[in-house]
């Protein structure tokens, strides 16, 4: 048996009171992932462990099965892997937004989504006037890029930028969680500062500015970690001889290069509700002819979700079931060598609070000969039924690729 993940980052959300105090998952027209309950099995599953912010990274991570106190060092590292950056012992990893900042006060965590290009110039001018053989940035992909410190203390206190849109920059500057780690932090508020400096009058910002867009005028450091301990999938999960993960997100591919998956790019996937669903489908129906594993992740919804966007956010989901979900069971439901299906997101991310949050997510598993529970849709609410309960830990990962 074949096995193939498609996760739609941060798909679901509260009731909103717009909608008939429904769900967007209940709202949305979604046929098929509503047909692959009713065939499947259902549940709810704690993607957050107690104790750990609700992290996209942290949420993938515990979708695979990961132990994460045991091998969680923040999303930095794994965009490092994801763009080749070794890092080194000592080497500290941080993820580095490029933010719109007005005035104290930070507008949005994407720099209104610049476009990789644009950051490119922008990453590679920072690199030039603050780069030294201690400080280096990378350019990754929109608005999410690298900082590494060589010998940088993590026992920091970083805010996420996506928590606090519209509100004052300063009071979540990075702080240190112990003296040891005050020069660390010391370095990363002057980068932040010297770089809104730098940026404000750059000819890219400039052009934005004219064009109605916002400024990327400042990066934001945070989620700093080492080089962390992960095995393979294929060591923890014996049937997995050759697994693959597509997505647009550096975060996602990072954590895949350490599952051992290798990493498939999609032309004109851009994370976010253009992205080349098709494509991205076909990608893992292409995979899945060679392949034991896939994991397909979407970004969109999340997205949407961080804009508050409801009526985007809606597209999205119903994007995916369309365009993705859809084309994959019609082409694999006929196939001799039968493959299992799971749908869920990551994490809730509501599109009233913008950013994320901890609480357990909706997950189906169907796969030819399964035997159904009584849920009929695939939402929030229905699932709390489901058969298998609600999982946490490694237990979704531990029955869905455990399945014969």
């Amino acid at each position: 048996m074949k096995h193939i993940i498609i996760l739609g980052d941060g798909m679901a959300d509260w009731a909103v009171p717009s909608l008939g105090n429904k769900t967007l998952l209940q709202y949305a027209n979604t046929p098929y992932m509503d047909k692959l309950a009713q065939m499947g099995r259902t549940g709810m599953l704690k993607t957050v462990a107690n104790g750990f912010h609700p992290g996209s990274e942290v949420a993938n991570m515990s979708v695979m099965g990961y132990d994460l106190p045991l091998v969680y060092e923040g999303r930095g590292v794994l965009e490092a892997a994801s763009i080749g950056v070794d890092l080194e012992p000592g080497d500290m990893a941080m993820r580095c937004n490029l933010i719109c900042v007005e005035g104290d006060i930070l507008k949005n965590h994407s720099a209104g989504h610049i476009t990789t290009e644009e950051a490119d110039q922008l990453i590679k001018y920072l690199d030039e006037k603050l780069g030294t053989d201690r400080i280096r940035f990378y350019t990754g992909v929109q608005y999410r890029h690298l900082l590494v410190i060589k010998g940088g203390d993590k026992r920091l206190a970083c805010v996420p930028p996506h928590d606090v849109p519209l509100k004052p920059f300063r009071p979540n500057l990075v702080k240190a969680l112990c003296p040891e780690a005050q020069e660390t932090a010391d370095l990363l508020n002057a980068l932040i500062l010297k770089s809104q400096e730098l940026l404000a009058t750059h000819p890219i910002n400039q052009k934005r500015m004219v064009e109605g867009k916002d400024a990327a005028n400042s990066i934001w450091p945070w989620s700093p970690g080492y080089r962390p301990q992960m095995e393979p999938l294929s060591q923890k999960y014996p049937s997995i001889h050759r697994g693959s993960v597509i997505t647009a997100v550096d975060l996602i591919r990072g954590i895949g290069r350490y599952a051992g998956l290798r990493c498939i790019d999609v032309e004109g996937a851009t994370g976010l509700y253009n992205t080349n669903y098709e494509g991205k489908a076909q990608a893992a129906i292409e995979a899945l002819k060679t392949d034991d594993f896939v994991y397909l992740h979407i970004e969109a919804s999340d997205e949407a979700g961080h804009e508050g966007d409801i009526d985007l956010k809606l597209k999205t989901i119903e994007y995916l079931d369309s365009r993705a979900v859809g084309p994959i069971y019609e082409e694999v439901k006929n196939w001799d060598e039968p493959v299992a299906i799971a749908v869920l997101p990551d994490h809730p991310t509501p599109c009233e609070l913008r950013t994320h949050t901890a609480e357990p997510i909706p997950f189906l598993i169907y796969y030819p000969g399964i035997a159904p529970d009584s849920v009929q849709s695939y939402d929030e609410i229905a699932c709390r039924e489901g058969g298998y309960g609600t999982m946490e830990k490694d237990e979704f990962m531990n029955e869905f690729m455990n399945l014969h």
